[in-house]
């Protein structure tokens, strides 16, 4: 909605109907205020049922002038205030929603993203977030030979161990389904990381914003407690 738009063409109407009033209780001619009222008049019905569906009944003018002015000077005092207090109904009213604390992030992301991010270099802080976590995966594996995606499929993997290849495996009997489940979206989850979040914070130069970061940043947190969680098989 253009509520600029929309409290202008309240407000000429509101000055309008005062100009209207100031003349007719001095028994001045009103023909052209009245005039210029009934043609502002479908514009203001569309303004207030828009607005709230407490004024789709409202009438601007009828046959009795007195009756039809005074109602609906109300209305647009009325309207006018919607529109002023609308932004604040929005924050103000709106219902609470949940909030993510950053510090309380896997520490092998908030620990290696905390300083880019308190510099406000977001995509920096995702970059740092995803190496840390590839070099504590490095660290548990025993591996240094594989990075990021790779790492993380061989590390994920279904397949069993081999020589040299160790695997993580979520807690749990591996005969269940809900186990394997775990395990292969672990295994998605990783992979999607990697190449959707980590290569573009490596590669690009555009930085996030705040929200997206944040949003990348707890993927990562995700991923983290998976791999934190899991046992490595030899």
């Amino acid at each position: 909605m253009d509520r600029d738009w929309m409290r202008q063409r309240l407000d000429e109407f509101d000055q309008l109907t005062g100009e209207y009033w100031s003349v007719r209780l001095g028994k001045g001619d009103t023909s052209e205020l009245r005039k210029r009222l009934f043609e502002s008049e479908p514009t203001v019905l569309k303004i207030l049922r828009r607005l709230d569906p407490l004024f789709s009944e409202a009438e601007v003018l009828t046959d009795d002038e007195w009756a039809g002015l005074a109602i609906h000077s109300n209305q647009i005092q009325r309207a006018i205030g919607v529109l002023t207090d609308m932004d604040e109904w929005a924050v103000r009213l709106a219902p609470d929603a949940p909030s993510l604390t950053a510090d309380q992030f896997h520490p092998w992301v908030w620990d290696a993203a905390r300083t880019f991010w308190e510099s406000k270099h977001y995509r920096a802080s995702v970059h740092a977030a995803a190496t840390s976590i590839n070099a504590h995966l490095q660290d548990k594996l025993g591996r240094r030979d594989l990075s990021d995606a790779k790492l993380i499929q061989e590390a994920l993997s279904d397949k069993d161990p081999e020589p040299g290849k160790p695997r993580l495996r979520i807690p749990g009997d591996q005969k269940d389904t809900g186990v394997q489940t775990r395990q292969r979206g672990a295994l998605q989850l990783g992979q999607g990381a990697y190449s959707a979040l980590r290569n573009p914070a490596a590669h690009e130069t555009r930085d996030l914003t705040e929200q997206e970061a944040l949003e990348q940043l707890a993927t990562f947190s995700v991923l983290a407690r998976l791999i934190h969680a899991c046992n490595v098989v030899t």
